[in-house]
């Protein structure tokens, strides 16, 4: 019997790493037996593509690569990942926690399209990563809704550290905002609120509702 596949989804400073660190040590604690794995995969040959789109050698402009283009580079870099080191332990029952999957395609890529034809792009982008490239559809997809201006202020705090061209657009990430928040509405994603009243919540209560949610995720069929 096929395993849970779980992926986290977020936009930039959402929390994403922070809550799946969190997420793994609670789950060892407690003895449940999983695999994580994080896209990009930055170490790895096969991110080649990744690496240079967003490192702005196909261009600075984030639109120099189309959606189609550039989300073909994420896809490779899935592929072989799902091939080499995840597909017999999701198919023999295991685990998988995803830090971003196909969905962060459909974030980050559909916002480079004319609004009437974002829908086309999903529905193109979800069968050919889960259809015709046989990538598995995840069980549940755990979004962390983190406000761009809540977003902006984490940011400020990362000062020093290099960005790539999707962080250096901030307009561009609060058009992925609007976009991640109508996708989660239309393809039931499990939302967790980061912030309220533009004050971001601690650490340790996001964590908590992620615990509750991916809890329930894990034992449904059970």
């Amino acid at each position: 019997m096929r395993g849970k596949l779980i992926t986290i989804e977020g936009t930039d400073c959402s929390g994403k790493s922070t809550q799946l660190a969190l997420l793994c040590e609670r789950l060892r604690r407690e003895g449940v037996d999983f695999m994580k794995v994080a896209f990009p995969r930055y170490d790895s040959d096969s991110s080649a593509l990744v690496r240079m789109y967003l490192g702005g050698e196909f261009g600075e402009n984030v639109s120099a690569v189309n959606a189609y283009a550039a989300s073909s580079f994420f896809a490779v870099d899935r592929v072989a990942s799902y091939l080499r080191e995840w597909k017999s332990y999701l198919e023999e029952g295991g685990t998988v926690l995803l830090d971003r999957y196909t969905t962060s395609n459909a974030i980050y890529q559909a916002n480079k399209l004319p609004e009437d034809e974002r829908e086309k792009f999903c529905d193109w982008l979800f069968d050919f990563e889960y259809n015709l490239l046989g990538l598995p559809q995840p069980d549940a997809v755990i979004f962390l809704d983190m406000p761009p201006e809540c977003a902006e202020r984490l940011m400020q705090k990362r000062e020093g550290e290099s960005e790539d061209i999707h962080e250096r657009d901030k307009g561009y990430l609060k058009k992925c905002y609007l976009s991640a928040t109508a996708l989660a509405k239309k393809y039931s994603w499990l939302r967790i609120a980061c912030a309220e009243n533009q004050n971001i919540k601690t650490i340790e209560e996001i964590h908590t509702e992620i615990y509750d949610k991916i809890s329930s995720v894990l034992t449904e069929g059970k």
